[in-house]
């Protein structure tokens, strides 16, 4: 093998990965810059689009111009396609397509399906990946039909059904993005269709493909078992019963905690009735999964409710879907190993099967990385927004850095007034969230993967604690 294949092969995975996502983000943002894309017919501008195209492919949904009155159906129709190529991933559709024409996936193509989706093997990837999409386009139709339902009399045939689709699309894939006004989806805060579709649909998101294929085979294995069908043995992983439980949790916590801090707050829930504020306090608890929807005003919440979200929106959803942040299972990883120190347990465990020490260093390593990514990138900020004629509170350039890196999309309102290195610092943001600390650090590290490390030194006891 000469010098130059030898370099080649420096291109890991990781590399392809942000490679791919930087490509489609650089032409979603020429697409978005051309006048046609505009309703007033003038180019939006090069950062503007670079944001815009950005926050679709990231799933993210932070804007800096109206989605609704600003992109004319040509720009909304690129962003919809942005947001769904991001959903799922470039290397996922690219794949897929290759199959349909009939190619042959290759095992470094197998390799990045693998990656792409933190999964321990590549046996049957591409089987796989045609079930994420058939179950994609299967749950976004569904809820596609429900909203149009309810948004046709409201905006006509065409504009409800177009409505619909949109807003599926961007629930599913925890994008946040919306075509419905300035206020987003705060006029139908007490719309229970509207409300449980959108729900459902970023929580089956926020799971994860893994997850939801899990689900879906353990439905199916029930039935068959229900029918005295000669069926094989199915037990969901330790990985979809940890998401399942974490997210739960996180859910419920979230919700009882936004409903106690903001019930007697007037620009919130102290005006709903008692089932409309359980219903906005669950919604705002499930938006803050990287959803980015908001029915609530989130520059009207209390100190307290901003402080929570922030906690919420950095841990994110799960791993292997369309979410960001710090992922559930990490956090609940961490979770068992703090209570295994405490039990006084030498391994960690959960539903009866050992956590290697190595996910307990991935986890750690991540945690860590988007911590110091949330506290650098909110300094920044301090600096480039002073002395600007606005002045932003810490808490709403915290709110909007975790928002973000957890790519949520919700904000305070300080978005379309950032400055021009502000927008760029939150760009970098989005764009690690959406990809993940680890696979930039790899991408940037042209490191051999895989290399295992054959010297061992001594051990030696430290105090911690």
């Amino acid at each position: 093998m000469n010098e130059k294949q030898k370099g080649l092969f420096k291109f890991g995975p990781p590399h392809i990965i942000v490679f791919s996502f930087f490509v489609v983000i650089m032409i979603g943002t020429f697409l978005l810059s051309l006048p046609i894309s505009s309703q007033n017919g003038e180019s939006v501008g090069f950062i503007d689009a670079l944001f815009t195209a950005t926050s679709a492919v990231c799933v993210t949904g932070l804007v800096v111009v109206n989605t609704y009155y600003h992109w004319s159906l040509f720009g909304k129709i690129i962003i919809l396609c942005l947001i769904q190529i991001g959903g799922l991933g470039f290397m996922s559709l690219f794949t897929i397509i290759l199959v349909v024409l009939g190619k042959k996936i290759t095992l470094r193509g197998r390799i990045l399906i693998q990656e792409s989706f933190n999964l321990s093997t590549f046996k049957g990837m591409v089987m796989f990946l045609k079930k994420i999409i058939r179950v994609t386009f299967i749950i976004e139709g569904i809820g596609a039909v429900i909203l149009s339902i309810r948004f046709i009399p409201e905006y006509g045939l065409i504009g409800g059904i177009f409505k619909g689709i949109f807003h599926s699309i961007s629930a599913f894939c925890n994008a946040g993005f919306d075509i419905l006004g300035d206020s987003s989806l705060m006029p139908y805060s007490t719309d229970y269709v509207i409300n449980i579709t959108i729900m459902i649909l970023i929580i089956l998101g926020g799971l994860g493909f893994t997850v939801l294929i899990d689900i879906i085979n353990y439905i199916k294995y029930k039935i068959d078992k229900a029918r005295n069908k000669k069926v094989k043995l199915f037990v969901m992983t330790v990985h979809s019963k940890l998401t399942l439980t974490i997210t739960g949790i996180l859910i419920l916590l979230g919700a009882i905690l936004t409903f106690i801090i903001e019930f007697n707050n007037p620009q919130t829930l102290a005006n709903l009735r008692l089932d409309e504020k359980i219903l906005a306090s669950t919604f705002q608890s499930v938006t803050l999964r990287t959803a980015g929807f908001d029915a609530i005003g989130q520059a009207n919440l209390n100190y307290g409710s901003k402080f929570l979200a922030i906690i919420l929106m950095a841990i994110g959803g799960s791993p292997g879907g369309t979410a960001g942040g710090i992922k559930t299972v990490t956090i609940g990883v961490l979770v068992l190993a703090v209570i295994s120190v405490i039990k006084g347990k030498d391994c960690i465990t959960a539903f009866k099967k050992t956590i290697s020490v190595s996910t307990i260093q991935k986890a750690l390593s991540v945690i860590m990385m988007m911590m110091s990514l949330i506290f650098m990138a909110t300094i920044i900020l301090t600096m480039t927004e002073k002395g600007l004629g606005v002045e932003y509170e810490f808490i709403d350039l915290l709110y909007e850095v975790s928002s973000a890196l957890g790519t949520v999309g919700l904000s305070t309102g300080i978005t379309p007034s950032l400055s021009t290195l502000g927008k760029i610092i939150i760009i970098l943001c989005m764009f690690i969230g959406r990809l993940g600390p680890i696979t930039i650090t790899l991408a940037l590290s042209f490191r051999k993967l895989n290399k295992k490390n054959v010297i061992h030194y001594p051990e030696e006891k430290i105090i911690v604690g």
